[in-house]
C-alpha cells in the first residue's frame, strides 16, 4: 500500500497529465506496491481536481468487461471510474486536440431514474432502476504512457476515461433483451467491427451490478439521474482528427462521433 501523501502526489500528477495532454510512466512500474485500494485512492485524488476546476459528477462507467478488450488491453478484470459534464461531448463532436491517443468503443448506457447502492445489486434490480437505454461512443484516453496499463493504473486514471457521445433516441428497457442486441460499428463509412450485448458480462445490466456493488463497497451509491456506461461490445479502435465512427444497435438506433 501507498502512503497518502504519495497518493496525494500522483493524483496531482495525473490531473497535470489531463490538462497538459502529457503522459507519466506506468503507476505499476514506478509503485511496485500500489494495489487496486490506492488505485481507487488516486482516482478520488484526480476526481477531486476536477471537482475543484469546475466540474460536476453525472454518471459512472465501467470498462473492460468483454473479452476482446481485455485482450486488447492485458487488464483481466473490469475497471470503473466517474463520469463529469466535461466528458459529455453532447452534439458528438471531439476535439482531439483534448485528448492524448483516443480509442473509440461502441456501448450501452443507462440512464437512471432510482438510486441504487450494493451491496446485493442484481441485474433485474438494475433493469427497474433504469428509466432508459441509449446507443453509447466511449472515447477512452489514457495519461499512462503508451496504454501500458495493469488493472491498478487504468483505475487511478478514472478508468482511462475520455469523453463519451449518447445517442438522442432513449428507449425504456423494458422486455428488451439487452445481451442479444447486436451493434455494428463503422469508421469512415466503412464496416469495422460488431459484437452482441452478451460480450460485456452476460448482458449489460449485470456489469452494471457488479459496478454497483464494487462502489459499493467504498460507499458510493449510483444516484437517481446519473448515466451509467456498461463497457464496449466490441474492441476499441484508436482516433485521430477527420474520423468518423457510426454505430447501430438493435432497437436503439444509432450514435455517431465526429474527431475533428
Amino acid at each position: 500500500m501507498l502512503d497518502k501523501a504519495i497518493i496525494e502526489t500522483v493524483g496531482q500528477a495525473l490531473f497535470q497529465c489531463l490538462k497538459d495532454r502529457t503522459v507519466m510512466a506506468p503507476l505499476t512500474e514506478t509503485y511496485a506496491d500500489i494495489d487496486i485500494n490506492d488505485a481507487y485512492q488516486i482516482s478520488q485524488v484526480l476526481l477531486a481536481l476536477r471537482l475543484d476546476a469546475g466540474e460536476t459528477v453525472i454518471g459512472k462507467k465501467i470498462g473492460a468487461t468483454s473479452l476482446a478488450v481485455q485482450e486488447m488491453l492485458g487488464v483481466f478484470q473490469p475497471d470503473f471510474g466517474f463520469l463529469t459534464d466535461a466528458m459529455w461531448a453532447r452534439d458528438g463532436m471531439i476535439s482531439t486536440d483534448r485528448l492524448i491517443a483516443p480509442r473509440a468503443e461502441a456501448e450501452i448506457g443507462f440512464r437512471l431514474h432510482k438510486s441504487l447502492q450494493g451491496p446485493g445489486i442484481t441485474g433485474q434490480d438494475v433493469l427497474e432502476a433504469t428509466e432508459s437505454v441509449v446507443a453509447c461512443f466511449e472515447i477512452v484516453d489514457s495519461r499512462i504512457r503508451d496504454w501500458k496499463i495493469k488493472i491498478e493504473d487504468t483505475v487511478a486514471d478514472n478508468a482511462s476515461c475520455g469523453v463519451f457521445v449518447l445517442s438522442e433516441e432513449a428507449i425504456s428497457p423494458s422486455g428488451l433483451d439487452l445481451s442479444s442486441m447486436k451493434v455494428i460499428v463503422e469508421k469512415n463509412g466503412q464496416f469495422l467491427s460488431e459484437g452482441l450485448g452478451s460480450a460485456v458480462q452476460g448482458a449489460p445490466e449485470n456489469a452494471i451490478a457488479w459496478l454497483a456493488n464494487t462502489l459499493g463497497e467504498f460507499g458510493i451509491p449510483f444516484n437517481a439521474g446519473e448515466i451509467v456506461l456498461s463497457g464496449s461490445l466490441v474492441p476499441l479502435e484508436p482516433a485521430v482528427a477527420g474520423d468518423h465512427f457510426r454505430m447501430t444497435i438493435d432497437g436503439l438506433g444509432q450514435c455517431e462521433a465526429h474527431f475533428l
